[in-house]
């Protein structure tokens, strides 16, 4: 989790959230925050900017003069890059940070250099904790704009010369490739969105494509798989049915530890707040 010096939500209720991001303040809409109480009334007042409208690009910030056009934050001795997006985001999702851990630990315990390919990889968190372990990443998001975000990170965190392999692609397009080239890997980290296009236009929506996907990522690890993290932000998703893909996909996973559940964030007075789900797996050792 991030030290609470670099992030902490601070509030959510009446459909919004409250984050303190760094030494900035940050009011958004939140989808689970609706029909909930705030905790913290006055906390709303500090906020340093606001984004009003449909948290879907269609919206806008209104911020305060001193808010920078970007700044940093930390987590364990890596560095993100974060700005106000037309979608309500800063390019950092904080409840993935438990799972960031989770995968430095699982890199660095196998004992050789894992080999790690990270789909719908976003800024790079997940890359850039797999690079702290000791691996080398392949880094695969559909959105250039992300994936040159990625490396600013990177080159903050002093991983400029780290082996990664940046693609700019549709995912299940750079997925089937790998696979006629032969190639493959220890661990498959899948952050995929409900919905989305690739560079071409490709489509994506998660209920129809997400299974078969999984069954491309189980032949890039059959050879020697050492762990599989799979996340969604998707409404009606449960953790149950996260993990039966993963097992139906990928034999079973019966030689490794699975866990299933909830990610959630707390807030300073000690609610939780649901931020999405996931499903991990990882060999027994």
């Amino acid at each position: 989790m991030f030290d609470k010096s670099q992030y902490e939500l601070i509030d959510f209720g009446q459909g919004r959230r409250l984050d303190r991001f760094g030494s900035y303040v940050l009011d958004r809409p939140c989808q689970v925050a609706k029909g909930l109480p705030r905790g913290n009334d006055a906390a709303w007042t500090d906020a340093d900017a606001v984004y009003t409208g449909a948290n879907s690009g269609e919206g806008n910030w209104r911020s305060s003069a001193g808010l920078p056009l970007s700044w940093t934050i930390a987590h364990n001795g890596s560095t993100f890059e974060l700005k106000l997006t037309d979608f309500g985001h800063v390019g950092l999702f904080p409840e993935h940070a438990v799972n960031w851990d989770w995968i430095t630990h699982q890199v660095r315990s196998a004992g050789q250099t894992l080999k790690v390919l990270n789909l719908f990889a976003y800024t790079g968190g997940a890359t850039i904790a797999a690079v702290a372990g000791g691996a080398e990443v392949v880094h695969v998001d559909a959105a250039q704009n992300a994936v040159l975000w990625a490396r600013r990170n990177t080159q903050a965190s002093d991983m400029a010369n780290a082996p990664i392999r940046w693609i700019t692609e549709d995912v299940r397009k750079f997925v089937q490739r790998e696979i006629r080239r032969g190639n493959k890997y220890h661990g498959v980290v899948l952050d995929p969105p409900s919905y989305g296009h690739g560079p071409k236009g490709e489509v994506w929506k998660l209920d129809e494509h997400l299974p078969s996907l999984l069954e491309m990522c189980a032949e890039l690890t059959v050879a020697d798989r050492r762990f599989v993290l799979l996340s969604c932000h998707t409404t009606g998703i449960e953790p149950a049915d996260l993990e039966r893909m993963l097992r139906d996909s990928m034999g079973g996973l019966r030689n490794g530890v699975m866990e299933s559940g909830g990610l959630a964030l707390q807030t300073i007075d000690g609610r939780q707040m649901p931020a999405g789900i996931a499903t991990r797996w990882a060999v027994n050792r």
